[in-house]
């Protein structure tokens, strides 16, 4: 293993736009769910609605957590409705997984997602016992990434020492508060919508517009 990720024990991996491209584009289907339930809890039209949902991404780190904020709603029926899509964009990359099984140490997810839709994902490329764990938005007490919060209570619940971790993560200011407690952090920059929003270099270790060559560059094999 290549001799600056030989510390890490534990593999810690977002899921949307990390574990599969950007491109696959799941978060349109889910974008439209999430026009309609706003639609019908706001009364607005479908450019209000777009509006809004956007703009409370950006500030709260997610939709749903804007509309807690805001509104008061309920998280497990949003939840449910937004992710009721299908999986059919999604393949299985059988090197990318291959890599991720060859990891040495745990791996687990860290997702702004629920568990039940992560769980559909990981089922849907593949990947169906490759990871120990889910933490997820409910284990976060609905407080999003890139709040501090989530990571500390990720170490705490899970037994992470954070200077043996490392975490990858499309969105590059989700890998602040990673790499405040000590991570190491690789950014999955590969054109996910404000993948790049607050992006800086002191707090990315390393880059990659793709997972699998760089899991395989971690044992120095090809891609």
């Amino acid at each position: 293993m290549r001799a600056d990720l030989a510390h890490v024990d534990t593999w810690i991996f977002d899921l949307d736009n990390t574990l599969y491209p950007a491109k696959a584009d799941l978060f349109a289907l889910i974008d439209v769910k999430m026009g309609e339930f706003i639609q019908g809890l706001l009364g607005c039209d479908p450019v209000v609605a777009k509006e809004t949902q956007k703009r409370y991404f950006l500030e709260h780190g997610t939709t749903l957590s804007g509309l807690m904020h805001h509104h008061g709603i309920e998280p497990h029926a949003f939840l449910d409705y937004v992710h009721d899509i299908s999986m059919d964009r999604l393949e299985v990359d059988e090197a990318l997984n291959a890599h991720i099984a060859a990891l040495p140490g745990r791996r687990l997810i860290f997702t702004n997602g629920d568990g039940a839709y992560a769980t559909r994902v990981l089922d849907k490329l593949g990947l169906t016992g490759a990871f120990e764990l889910i933490h997820d938005i409910h284990a976060c007490q609905y407080v999003p990434k890139p709040d501090p919060s989530g990571y500390a209570e990720l170490c705490r619940m899970h037994h992470v020492e954070p200077g043996r971790a490392a975490f990858f993560e499309d969105m590059a200011r989700n890998l602040r508060p990673a790499k405040a407690i000590g991570m190491t952090t690789i950014w999955v920059n590969n054109g996910s919508e404000a993948g790049n929003h607050e992006h800086h270099p002191d707090f990315i270790d390393f880059e990659t517009d793709h997972l699998t060559p760089f899991l395989a560059d971690i044992f120095g094999e090809q891609p």
